[in-house]
């Protein structure tokens, strides 16, 4: 090669960092590609590359069949991670010291997202400091909507840990994307709609701090507060405390209630054999959120 020519560049090599609004572009794409294709029929083009990588520190705690990470990995949406591997992107793990924010944009646009899935049972023996990157981030405050942990505050899956970071980052096409792999992931979204759109807002992890606080705050308020039964003017509804109800519209046949009954068990047992999935992950993935009662 002449002296003082540059070398051509290689084909195949590393591509350069993208654009936030080239990213924002390939994200909308692929949730188009997700969309067309659950409604194609089978022989269509497969639906768009994930645009950003997704990892998983995965220890073997539960049943890989029940597990949401695994199953993101069996649809090729993410690789698995050996412990001491790093990753160059997002890690949510419990030894962050700062939350996930609108700053983090950059870094997932280009490197991803990694999660660590264990076992509840098993936090005090799970080695986070084997598991390793230069972006370590911690969860706000959020409510579980998978079937084992419904309604709990902060036992997120590991799909939801991914969709809650992708929505407060500025992504929520990615997250929509991962949570319609499984038959409950909208209702993560509509159980925290409300607080994922401010964290959304927050330009960086003190303001995600500051929502978090305020919505824990005015949660303790509400529990705290004393309600006057005889307030006709507060907008609850009483029955009478000295009186037990006897009326005709809430009276209930010893037939109707045995077929409630029946009903119920039922339901239960409907339950117990559609088994969820038990994803025993990640609360890990989450701080103890201010005034919020530990673990017991």
């Amino acid at each position: 090669m002449e002296r003082g020519r540059r070398a051509a560049p290689r084909k195949g090599g590393r591509r350069g960092p993208r654009s936030l609004d080239t990213f924002a572009e390939e994200a909308a794409a692929a949730l188009r590609a997700c969309l067309e294709s659950e409604g194609a029929a089978e022989g269509l083009p497969p639906e768009a590359k994930f645009p950003c990588p997704l990892a998983m520190w995965e220890l073997g705690h539960c049943d890989p069949k029940k597990c949401t990470g695994r199953k993101l990995a069996r649809k090729g949406l993410l690789r698995t991670l050996r412990l001491r591997q790093r990753f160059p992107g997002l890690v949510l793990s419990p030894l962050a010291t700062e939350y996930v924010s609108a700053a983090d944009k950059h870094v997932v646009a280009q490197s991803g997202i990694a999660v660590i899935d264990c076992s509840w049972a098993k936090l005090e023996e799970t080695p986070f400091k084997r598991m390793r990157g230069s972006h370590l981030r911690l969860l706000p405050y959020l409510v579980a909507a998978n079937p084992v942990n419904y309604g709990r505050p902060c036992k997120l899956s590991c799909v939801e840990a991914f969709a809650a970071a992708f929505c407060i980052v500025g992504f929520p096409d990615l997250a929509t994307i991962l949570l319609r792999k499984f038959k409950w992931g909208r209702a993560f979204i509509d159980l925290n709609k409300n607080l994922l759109e401010k964290y959304a807002a927050c330009h960086c992890q003190e303001e995600v701090v500051r929502v978090e606080k305020e919505f824990l705050a005015n949660v303790q308020e509400t529990e705290d507060e004393e309600i006057d039964p005889f307030d006709v003017d507060s907008g609850k509804e009483f029955s009478n405390p000295n009186r037990p109800i006897n009326s005709p519209g809430l009276a209930e046949s010893d037939e109707e209630s045995e077929e409630d009954s029946a009903s119920a068990s039922d339901d239960n047992e409907s339950k117990d054999e559609s088994s969820p999935e038990d994803d025993s992950t990640v609360k890990l993935l989450q701080q103890q959120p201010i005034n919020q009662l530990s673990e017991k």
